[in-house]
């Protein structure tokens, strides 16, 4: 792909109010009219460029907005309080009552929910299915299907979203690709591959600090207005809209996403590769053993990598509790969900972002209750973090005691 979105982003410049070189805050909840005309323009959504109300829309949402139109390659963006309130936004949009969606079947576990659980009260179904077999998507559809989901790269399980030929299916039945592409900013441009709506939860990688919860929404310009409709947009209408403190705070981070996806990358191809050469069961996209990887290297950035998550399967639960623990005793990480802090974040999904999915479904899936997931950090030294980290596994028996030399250069 030849999309720099990187490079579109680091275009993006605007001067604060008294010329300094972050935009000014806006600190308003509610904005003045020049006159009542306007006002009433406003509301009835025919003044694009005015500010009602923070629920509405605020300058630091619109700056923050811009930066992920640019980050996706859509026409537009809105941002949200929450992925959840993203991905909820969005769903509600687009689907009336006795409607039906096909998703995938490994997605984060809260969506998961919302899907399976919520929408019930509305009697919306959804097909879970293995999103990576085009004739299984296909027979899901049905009169009543009003899009597909996915998510480009799966929580937990990392299952790679064919987006080219989802987005062919879609457009032959005439209904959008949605995809959320949380786990690959950068990674994969999703929107240039021919998602028609991209959701982000911009508190993983985009904003990186771990400091916030933030969501965004990238597609065109109407559907992105829609959304903000006072009298139908599930955007407006739900609440869910951003903080202008926090979008400012993310905008910020979003400058150093590029370097930071980078290292993210090249830090868990080290480990991955260490680790499936020790003769774990460890599962990366960047690995030619991984089932989507050759799709991956079709689809993807390369000079940002594979991206910065990896599992490994421990085999089970306690060992995994104990391998987490004693991790986090000896400094390599958080024992936490969420991903893309500056640190390695590990969690088992099966007990915590996968727990709404019902333990005979995770079988189903193949989500192992042993099963750690890896949100690899920034470590300046990835091969000694590797031997830190082989230690641990040797204490608790996960691993042999190491018999051989062990590399010292990437495997």
């Amino acid at each position: 792909m030849d999309y720099k979105a990187s490079e579109h982003i680091q275009d993006l410049q605007y001067f604060g109010e008294f010329g300094g070189v972050n935009p000014s805050i806006s600190d308003s909840s509610t904005y003045t009219f020049l006159s009542a005309k306007t006002m009433f323009d406003t509301f009835e959504g025919n003044t694009e460029g005015c500010y009602l109300y923070s629920r509405h829309s605020s300058p630091s949402n619109l700056y923050l907005g811009e930066a992920m139109a640019q980050l996706e390659g859509t026409e537009a963006a809105n941002v949200y309080a929450s992925g959840m309130g993203a991905i909820s936004a969005v769903i509600m949009q687009l689907c009336n009552a006795n409607e039906h969606i096909v998703c995938s079947r490994t997605i984060y576990g809260g969506t998961f929910a919302f899907l399976k659980n919520f929408l019930k009260k509305f009697n919306i179904s959804t097909s879970f299915i293995d999103i990576t077999d085009l004739e299984i998507v296909e027979q899901a559809i049905t009169t009543e299907t009003k899009m597909i989901y996915c998510e480009a790269v799966s929580n937990p399980l990392l299952e790679v979203a064919n987006i080219r030929a989802l987005s062919n299916l879609a457009k032959k039945y005439g209904i959008p690709l949605v995809v959320d592409n949380t786990f690959s900013p950068l990674n994969i441009n999703a929107a240039k591959l021919g998602a028609d709506v991209v959701v982000h939860s911009l508190t993983k990688f985009i904003n990186g600090s771990s400091d916030c919860v933030a969501g965004a929404v990238c597609a065109s310009s109407e559907f992105c207005l829609s959304l903000k409709d006072v009298n139908n947009g599930a955007g407006m209408l739900l609440g869910s809209t951003l903080d202008s403190l926090r979008a400012a705070s993310i905008l910020k981070n979003m400058r150093t996403l590029h370097v930071r996806i980078k290292k993210h990358s090249e830090n868990a191809q080290y480990l991955a590769n260490a680790f499936e050469r020790d003769g774990l069961k460890v599962v990366y996209p960047g690995l030619k053993s991984h089932q989507g990887h050759e799709t991956m290297k079709t689809q993807m950035n390369s000079e940002y990598g594979f991206g910065g998550l990896m599992t490994l399967d421990v085999g089970s639960l306690d060992k995994a509790n104990t391998l987490m623990e004693l991790m986090q005793k000896e400094k390599l990480g958080y024992l936490a969900v969420s991903l893309g802090f500056y640190k390695t974040l590990f969690s088992a999904p099966g007990t915590s972002t996968s727990s709404e999915i019902p333990l005979e479904e995770q079988e189903k899936l193949g989500l192992s209750q042993g099963l750690i997931r890896f949100s690899i950090g920034l470590d300046n030294n990835i091969h000694e973090t590797y031997l830190s980290m082989r230690s641990c596994m040797e204490q608790l028996g996960i691993l042999g005691k190491t018999v051989r030399p062990i590399l010292t250069k990437v495997p």
